[in-house]
């Protein structure tokens, strides 16, 4: 016998088992999984109402909030595809990514609908406005709150296959229009599965959103959780205050953090540490973490951290660094070095390989690079409406994911960097990677931008002993897979967040420029150009 591998399958169970437990806090409200499935049903039913049918989209622009939770179960227990959308770009990128989807409904927060008013008429496939908050009395929109209020929990429940399309997840457009990556229930319900083989959890966990709900539907956490029974404490804003006020008042044992934020824990204040429990789970993906970054969560904050690494279209994890007890003994830098590796398969996520340009595997001698290539139950049925990109990723059976990376005798496979940004200096491959790694071990430089578009007017020889000189902002664009909590890429753009930055030459000309440098046994080995800023991790 077979049923369709779909997350849906946790929601039932949960019903079942964790009615009366404590699901969702969203700052003072809180409700129990009977309560919680309760409001999905009855959005569900007003879906139906409004006439979305099985495979319509609906988009959703809103941050780590109770209602935007909700949509990942309503939704998709319809037979109809979730488009979460990053909230942090401009109502012009909401119009390509609602319009390319076809989204036929948009639920907004209420910090959206301005932007969103100011583009209306650009939305040619929209029948629909949802305020998801304070949207009771504003004109051209209907409040979520009142339609729940007047619904009933009834709906029809379709037939779902395990590969039909769960969600629609854009990735950037930094060089060119977003990808819609397409997730099936069978996708996410494998990278659910493997996991919590890897990453025990149980119904005492308590799970804290400091990860963006969009961003690889938040790496299938808001399905995991649930699947487990424990309660999904809400954060809107992430910042360390937030993040430390949350653990204290929630007693917090579990979140996940990209390098950006995690790099924001680890340095904060002493006097925001004051009182934090010690022991919490962390899991951090997006971009390799520095080992000076985990060596200082693990030893000053008592946490313990744990790396998994995949992309938007492998569902996104595809590899974790598995702890193994030859790692225990080890001084806290060097297992910390062993941490910041990408690791190994998990169990449901398929085969992993690294291949050179003919195919062929790398030595695992940990300095020959390749491509990394996968191929498995997590991998995306492909890119929306785009043939073309998809051929591109998917061929001969692999899914090629632009990622250098090196093999190590044991196996563990270490990013050295995306394919297209390895510096190239004097017939040398320098590693981005493994330039934000030396910065971080010294304590001034706590983020580090580099040169991307003048590696070509690297600058080679010595420059004496290493000095960070004063950090400065920048203004910086859109980060990569739509995520500025975990920015690569910062083109010159419009509605952007300030980067801390170092600048290593004291005496560069152009104030605005950013120039990273790439350091051998602690001196300069070679300074790169000022150029447009790329953050690095």
């Amino acid at each position: 016998m077979e049923i369709a591998l779909s997350p849906l399958e946790f929601a039932r169970r949960a019903r079942r088992l964790y009615a009366d437990r404590e699901a969702v806090v969203d700052g003072d409200r809180r409700w129990t999984y009977s309560g919680f499935f309760d409001r999905c049903d009855r959005w569900s039913s007003a879906l139906q109402s409004m006439g979305i049918r099985q495979g319509d989209r609906v988009a959703y622009i809103a941050p780590n909030t109770h209602s935007h939770l909700e949509a990942y179960y309503a939704i998709p227990q319809i037979g109809a595809v979730l488009v979460p959308i990053n909230y942090r770009l401009t109502p012009d990128d909401f119009v390509y990514l609602i319009n390319h989807s076809g989204a036929r409904i948009v639920c907004a927060h209420s910090d959206y609908l301005d932007g969103l008013d100011r583009v209306r008429g650009q939305l040619g496939t929209v029948e629909n406005f949802i305020a998801l908050e304070g949207g009771a009395d504003r004109p051209g929109w209907l409040d979520y709150e009142s339609i729940l209020a007047h619904s009933t929990a009834a709906f029809a429940r379709p037939e779902i296959a395990e590969r039909d399309l769960l969600t629609i997840n854009y990735t950037s457009g930094t060089t060119a229009n977003p990808k819609g990556v397409m997730i099936t229930h069978r996708n996410a319900y494998m990278n659910s599965v493997g996991t919590l083989i890897h990453h025990h959890m149980t119904c005492a966990d308590r799970y804290a959103w400091t990860l963006p709900m969009f961003h690889a539907n938040g790496w299938t956490f808001v399905w995991t959780v649930t699947a487990v029974g424990g309660p999904h404490l809400c954060l809107r804003r992430v910042d360390p205050t937030r993040i430390f006020d949350m653990l204290r008042r929630e007693r917090v044992t579990m979140l996940c953090a990209a390098p950006t934020v995690l790099i924001g824990i680890a340095n904060s204040d002493a006097d925001l540490r004051q009182g934090v429990p010690r022991g919490v789970r962390v899991l951090t993906a997006g971009a390799p973490p520095a080992a000076a970054t985990i060596e200082r969560v693990e030893v000053e904050l008592g946490w313990e951290l744990t790396q998994f690494y995949g992309l938007t279209e492998t569902a996104p994890f595809i590899t974790m660094c598995e702890p193994r007890p030859e790692h225990a003994p080890l001084a806290g830098h060097e297992r910390a070095k062993i941490k910041a590796r990408q690791g190994v398969e998990l169990i449901t996520s398929g085969e992993l390989r690294v291949v050179d340009e003919s195919g062929a595997e790398v030595l695992t001698d940990g300095s020959t690079v390749g491509e990394i290539v996968v191929r498995g139950n997590v991998v995306m049925q492909g890119y929306y409406n785009d043939p073309a990109a998809t051929a591109r990723s998917i061929r001969d059976g692999w899914f090629h994911s632009g990622d250098a990376a090196v093999v190590h005798p044991d196996g563990y496979v270490e990013i050295r960097d995306r394919l297209k940004d390895v510096i190239i200096s004097g017939g040398e491959n320098i590693s981005s990677v493994e330039v934000e790694g030396t910065l971080l071990r010294h304590g001034p430089a706590r983020r580090v931008l580099g040169d991307g578009s003048g590696a070509s007017r690297v600058r080679s020889g010595t420059h004496g002993p290493f000095q960070v000189s004063q950090s400065r902002s920048i203004r910086a664009g859109v980060a990569e897979d739509g995520d500025r909590e975990n920015p690569k890429v910062c083109p010159s753009r419009d509605a952007a967040g300030d980067c801390e930055a170092v600048a290593l030459d004291p005496g560069a000309a152009d104030p605005g420029a950013i120039e990273a440098a790439v350091l051998a046994d602690r001196s300069i080995d070679c300074l790169l150009g000022p150029a447009v800023a790329r953050e690095i991790d």
